[in-house]
């Protein structure tokens, strides 16, 4: 259909996951292209009038404006619902796009939703005073206590919503405890899966109900083109509230940048693996600088949910926190040696990434409120590159010498 995410023509169920990633979701115009077409246009025209009147009474599956579907973008919803092993994706302009669309089409005024505290700095933002606005009740938990989970969930809750791991505390939350825990309430689980990626790990295998991507990070990877996607099995929902609030809100994908998309997904699992082996390499170096006073990575055994992480991911992850010995100004000082590691507050890159979060991406919120989900003045994130592994662990040595 081309309203929503079966748009593909050549879907092959059989195919295995690095096949899909280069070839699912094909959608070839009548010029039988090898790579796949940009379908830049706005609009579509219709050959009677009638038949735009049937298009727009749902009577005749067609396109019929680029805000609704597209074939470019109908193409990377597929491939990204193939990856996920999800009945339904639906691709937005960003990743808090995604986040937004998700829970505005999960809840409504008097609704509850109950939150991890360790999120990304926007959608804490969301949680914490958007949607409160509107009338949501919001609760926000330590993710990473199931008694915490226990207690918030002892009445009707519309939404879940989590990340794990967590931007940039790297927290593990059980996604399959939290899950049945939710749903014995009617709860819809939401879960943020951006540092794991796809590759990584399948929170609808685990008992979720809906996933979100910033498509900006590993699925670009290379710093070029923001998007973002929600994916679930659960079509009522894809084709109901989430198809409705993205309609007629308009936070559509571009075709260009579902183009760009589309050939990064191409080597998307390569690029993981290869992003997975330098973190953990990185990860060992750094967790015996006697000048760092902690280093959090979910393939570490010093990680506290290390067990955790071996369970549910198939892979450590690309991204590193890390906390200096000192104050702000020490911190500062290591991260403006660096070299070779870029400052940068976007992760997921072919690019080594040093950000600063009390600073950054968590600057709104207040000292107490960091220190509450463990980010302090000496606190940096590193989202590990595509460099030689040698080059971004002398880089970081030196640094921290200075």
């Amino acid at each position: 259909m081309a309203d929503n995410s079966t748009t593909n023509n050549t879907i092959n169920k059989s195919w295995r996951p690095a096949t899909n990633l280069v070839r699912g979701g094909t959608n070839r115009s009548n010029f039988a292209e090898t790579n796949e077409g940009i379908f830049l246009t706005s609009g579509f025209v219709y050959e009677t009038a009638e038949q735009a009147q049937r298009a727009f009474k749902g009577e005749e599956d067609r396109f019929i404006y680029s805000r609704f579907s597209n074939p470019t973008v109908g193409m990377f919803e597929e491939r990204m619902a193939l990856l996920e092993n999800a009945k339904a994706c639906r691709a937005t302009a960003t990743g808090m796009a995604a986040v937004n669309a998700a829970l505005a089409a999960s809840v409504k005024a008097g609704d509850r939703l109950v939150a991890s505290k360790a999120l990304f700095g926007s959608c804490d933002y969301i949680c914490r005073e958007l949607l409160p606005k509107f009338g949501v009740e919001t609760t926000m938990v330590n993710g990473t206590d199931l008694d915490e989970w226990e207690a918030a969930l002892n009445k009707p809750t519309a939404a879940v919503f989590m990340e794990t791991p967590s931007n940039p505390q790297m927290d593990i939350i059980d996604i399959e405890k939290v899950s049945k825990i939710a749903h014995k309430v009617g709860a819809r689980v939401i879960v943020d899966n951006v540092l794991a990626t796809p590759i990584l790990q399948k929170p609808l295998e685990f008992g979720a109900d809906v996933v979100i991507y910033s498509a900006t990070k590993h699925i670009d990877g290379q710093g070029r083109a923001m998007g973002g996607c929600v994916l679930t099995n659960d079509i009522e929902w894809s084709d109901g509230d989430l198809k409705q609030y993205m309609r007629h809100t308009g936070p559509s994908l571009s075709p260009f940048n579902a183009w760009v998309h589309l050939k990064s997904l191409e080597t998307l699992e390569i690029r993981v693996q290869h992003h997975c082996r330098s973190a953990q390499k990185v990860a060992e170096f750094l967790e015996n600088q006697k000048v760092i006073k902690k280093v959090l990575f979910p393939g570490l055994e010093s990680h506290p949910q290390f067990a955790l992480a071996q369970k549910q991911m198939s892979g450590p992850g690309t991204v590193i926190c890390f906390e200096l010995e000192g104050n702000m100004a020490r911190t500062f000082r290591f991260m403006n040696a660096m070299n070779l590691i870029d400052i940068s507050n976007n992760l997921g890159d072919a690019k080594s990434l040093l950000t600063h979060p009390a600073t950054t991406t968590h600057q709104r919120l207040t000292p107490e409120g960091r220190l509450e989900v463990g980010i302090t003045d000496s606190l940096v994130r590193l989202s590990v590159g595509l460099e030689d592994v040698e080059d971004i662990i002398e880089d970081l040595d030196q640094a921290l010498k200075v």
